[in-house]
């Protein structure tokens, strides 16, 4: 198993990044933990409206891939993941150590021309070059007619615009992504957090058998964040696991009308995000998640999430299914 898909212990302290106060930029180092975070379904709290600044390095990985990472020789594929409360300013120093032009674009934040990340706005990293980009977040406000304008909270994502195309196209296909959060104070914060992103008919850049296995114990509070690249259209499913189809994939009453789901489109640039209990009513295990467009799973769009006893050893035949499948044959470019 690779370094950035290996168990979620390390996969969190290397991706979590938040904060109830500023940071120094390049203060977080690859093995940092969350800051200020409260984990194990305690409520989130923060103070309003701080800067937070952090530096994004934007390298080459073996393979021909590109990834994002909060140290030098620490990028992943998917990039670190990016956290703030509605109300905070994210202040990210791009250091570009590549040969390459690029950028970083976000989803569902607010931000001005010179930090849009695209060529158009000749707003991008040229070859070596380290830029500044500042994203704003905001609350929701009361509007005319007795209406409201919505806030920054949400599971969203950012990504390279300018290597390739003046979309950003070649970046994308090469890794450079990872998922943006924006909380909403009160909200439950997760034990383990996994970050899923189906790209073209890859998971992670990677096919199966060499998908990201995702582990958690029985019981603990996980939070995937999912997100589609690419020029194909996917769905993704959670084996034995549900959630509302809602901003926090919970109900949050008995009267609550969202759709309870355990299947969701994924489509180019999309992006949602849920919590579950791992194995909540159902039990440990090797439980499979894969888009359910068939061909795309026969393919390879398949990965597994195992949960474990909870005192964190294998449940009876989960090894045994790991082993089938990574011995499974997926028809790849089908």
């Amino acid at each position: 198993m690779d370094d950035h898909a290996a168990g979620p212990h390390r996969q969190l302290s290397r991706r979590s990044l938040i904060a109830t106060g500023a940071l120094a930029a390049g203060a977080l180092g690859a093995s940092a933990p969350a800051i200020g975070t409260a984990f194990g379904g305690s409520p989130a709290q923060a103070a309003a409206g701080v800067t937070k600044k952090i530096t994004l390095y934007a390298e080459q990985l073996p393979g021909g891939l590109f990834g994002y990472g909060l140290a030098p020789g620490q990028a992943t594929v998917p990039g670190p993941v990016l956290e703030i409360y509605e109300g905070d300013t994210l202040e990210i120093t791009l250091v570009n150590t590549t040969n390459q032009r690029l950028s970083i674009h976000p989803h569902g934040v607010d931000y001005s021309t010179d930090s849009d990340g695209s060529p158009l706005n000749a707003s991008f990293n040229n070859p070596g070059e380290t830029r500044t980009y500042v994203w704003r977040s905001r609350e929701m406000f009361a509007a005319s007619g007795r209406r409201y304008m919505p806030g920054s909270a949400g599971y969203w994502h950012y990504h390279d615009h300018a290597m390739g195309t003046d979309h950003g196209t070649g970046g994308i296909a090469k890794g450079l992504y990872g998922a943006l959060i924006v909380r909403r104070r009160g909200d439950i914060l997760p034990d383990k957090q996994f970050t899923v992103v189906f790209n073209d008919m890859m998971i992670n850049n990677k096919m199966a058998p060499d998908t990201p296995m995702f582990e958690a114990n029985l019981g603990e509070r996980v939070e995937w964040i999912a997100i589609g690249h690419g020029g194909t259209f996917h769905t993704f499913h959670l084996h034995a696991h549900r959630w509302a189809d809602n901003r926090t994939g919970m109900l949050e009453g008995p009267a609550d009308p969202s759709l309870v789901i355990d299947n969701k489109d994924l489509n180019p640039g999309s992006s949602f995000g849920f919590q579950v209990l791992a194995g909540e009513g159902v039990g440990p295990g090797a439980w499979m998640y894969h888009c359910h467009v068939q061909f795309h799973s026969d393919g390879g769009m398949a990965g597994i999430f195992l949960v474990r006893n909870a005192d964190g050893s294998m449940p009876p035949g989960a090894e045994e299914a790991i082993h089938r499948f990574q011995g499974h044959t997926h028809t790849h470019g089908s």
